[in-house]
């Protein structure tokens, strides 16, 4: 099987294949064409093929080929998708960046003598 195809169309093939063989009465069992169908896969399903033959008593061909699709159907849904974008600085631009900046030589307070100043004056000046 090649990687990236399908396993139903390689399940289908390899259950016709089996089933000539059978009607050649080759004379083998039932697990060396479960061996046979489980060596055909490619390395990605190396997960798969240690799960079946550690938890699977009963080894039938048609179940085998049911468990693989499933097998398919999960590991689809779970591949990650990568986004590449690019980075953003936090560094504020523009009119924003401006608006908080201190302007030199203004907002000192210079107490007049006897008296305190009438307005008083404020240490931010707002950007326009």
């Amino acid at each position: 099987m090649v990687e990236g195809s399908s396993i139903k169309s390689h399940g289908v093939k390899m259950l016709s294949l089996v089933e000539k063989l059978k009607d050649l009465k080759v004379g083998l069992d039932n697990d060396t064409y479960i061996d046979m169908i489980l060596q055909s896969l490619p390395p990605s399903y190396d997960l798969f093929i240690i799960n079946y033959n550690m938890n699977v008593l009963e080894k039938f061909i048609h179940k085998l080929t049911n468990m693989m699709d499933q097998y398919e159907a999960t590991t689809h849904k779970s591949k990650l998708v990568v986004l590449v974008g690019e980075a953003s600085t936090s560094k504020m631009k523009g009119k924003r960046a401006k608006r908080w900046k201190r302007k030199k030589g203004k907002g000192k307070v210079i107490a007049a003598t006897g008296s305190a100043p009438s307005t008083p004056t404020v240490p931010w000046e707002w950007a326009k």
